[in-house]
């Protein structure tokens, strides 16, 4: 595996490109040499300007051409967004080429990419389809706390509705596989239930006990140390305290809300089960603040940690 990392700018107008260049500055020499930078060199030598750094960027952009760059900061572009899906488009080709090892991506905007003809739910779905991915799952991790989702950007109905057994065994089957991975020997992974205190032996729904718990049971069957489906009022609070390495979350909003309240500045986005390694910030494009050279690149530098982790673990 290469130990590259490829960085892809994001949204033009947003405060990836800034984020971009403020981490590739911060990194040691040597680290730096491991690193490139997908996307527009016009639009990076601006964000240089904006953050009122030095940094020769000679080598280290894979560059992309598109009109108008570089775009206004803080304007929402079907332009902004298609250039977007070509840095991640370009990043991907490299990753399966075997030319970078890992992809770090800044924030794109799904209106913009959408108006693009681009039409994805964000990051996640979008690598699945370049990668031919036939699933592909959330985890957010942080130093206290990581959770993976059974389902994320849909609509709360549709989420119940995919949290079949096949899919939170999956899920759990994932998170399991990529805790080993980053050295986590033996996994303790919780469950989180789907409605309040577990349904109540009935008394609020019937999910947890007819979809989820069949899955840990399996899980457990397999080998895996799965604990649950554990009422989600709790669950969090004893992952955090050390009881658990890993939640599986059955929605977006139940396991991001816990990760961003204790978490929101350096939670790192991972791509598990993808046939390439991705990690990304977790946070969006911040159009109100692009351009105007106050972006923290903090969480940028945490996804590239993770991303250096996993480079240097070995193959998949």
């Amino acid at each position: 595996m290469s130990d590259i990392i490829g960085i892809t700018m994001g949204d033009p107008a947003g405060v990836g490109p800034e984020i971009s260049v403020r981490a590739l500055a911060d990194m040691p020499p040597e680290d730096r040499a491991r690193t490139l930078i997908y996307g527009n060199r016009a639009t990076l030598e601006a964000a240089k300007a904006v953050a009122g750094i030095e940094l020769d960027l000679a080598d280290r952009v894979v560059n992309i051409d598109y009109d108008g760059a570089p775009l206004p900061w803080g304007q929402l572009s079907p332009v902004a967004g298609d250039a977007a899906f070509r840095f991640i488009q370009r990043a991907v080709q490299d990753a399966q080429a075997g030319r970078i090892g890992c992809i770090v991506t800044a924030p794109i905007n799904k209106e913009a990419l959408n108006a693009a003809g681009h039409h994805y739910d964000g990051h996640t779905g979008m690598l699945r389809s370049l990668t031919g991915a036939k699933a592909a799952y959330m985890l957010l991790a942080s130093d206290r706390l990581k959770v993976i989702h059974v389902s994320t950007h849909v609509s709360l109905k549709d989420a119940i509705a995919r949290a079949t057994t096949e899919r939170v065994l999956a899920t759990i089957r994932a998170g399991n596989a990529h805790l080993k991975r980053i050295g986590v020997s033996a996994p303790r992974i919780a469950v989180a239930g789907i409605n309040p205190h577990c349904g109540e032996n009935g008394l609020f729904g019937t999910e947890d006990g007819d979809q989820i718990a069949p899955a840990v049971a399996a899980a457990r069957a397999e080998g895996i140390d799965a604990h649950g489906p554990i009422s989600a009022d709790t669950v969090f609070h004893r992952a955090y305290s050390g009881g658990f390495d890993l939640v599986v979350a059955q929605y977006h909003d139940q396991g991001h809300i816990p990760i961003k309240l204790v978490a929101f500045d350096t939670a790192v986005n991972v791509s598990v089960e993808l046939p390439i390694d991705r990690t990304s910030v977790d946070h969006g494009t911040a159009f109100d603040i692009a351009g105007k050279g106050v972006a923290d690149h903090g969480n940028m530098n945490s996804a590239i940690a993770y991303a250096r982790k996993l480079v240097s673990g070995g193959s998949r």
